[in-house]
Order: structure tokens, then sequence, then C-alpha cells
């Protein structure tokens, strides 16, 4: 099941971030996969957009494979899904 607008809506401001290398990050992921994002990845992406901007920044660009908060979300299948999208170039 995909992400209605509403919730698709909230993702996207959300995801206005302090640091412009998210940004351009996060807005390129929605271009390509925000139309049929699933509710198990709206919900990664919550998670991963309450994240401070540097900690988001590490994991965007792979400097980091995980955060302490979110240590052992970041080892399930949907995360490790989300955040290869994410990384994508």
């Amino acid at each position: 099941m995909t992400l209605g607008n509403a919730e698709l809506y909230r993702l996207k401001s959300d995801a206005r971030r302090g640091l412009l290398e998210n940004d351009l990050i996060l807005r390129r992921f929605f271009e390509h996969y925000g139309a049929q994002l699933s509710a198990e990845e709206g919900k990664v992406l919550s998670q991963l957009l309450a994240l401070e901007d540097n900690d988001l920044m590490d994991l965007l660009i792979g400097r980091k494979d995980s955060v302490a908060v979110l240590e052992k979300e970041l080892q399930t299948d949907s995360f490790k899904a989300v955040l290869h999208k994410l990384r994508e170039k």
C-alpha cells in the first residue's frame, strides 16, 4: 500500500532541513520514489527525519552506517532498503 497524499506531504515538509546537502539528497529521493513509497518506507523515513541534521547527513552519504538512536532499527531490511535508495546517485 502506498502512502496517501497527506502522509507524503508531511514527509516532504519534514524533509526540509538546515543542511543544503540533506535537502538535495532528500529532494532527489522524493522525485524518484515519492509516488511509490509504502507505509513501511514512510515509517522509516519519518524515523530518519527525526535525526539531527549532521547524523542524518552521515547516514545519507555513507560516512556512518549507524547512529546510536537508531542502531537496532538500522539493522532491519526496511531501513537498509530505504538507505540504499537515499544513497543512490
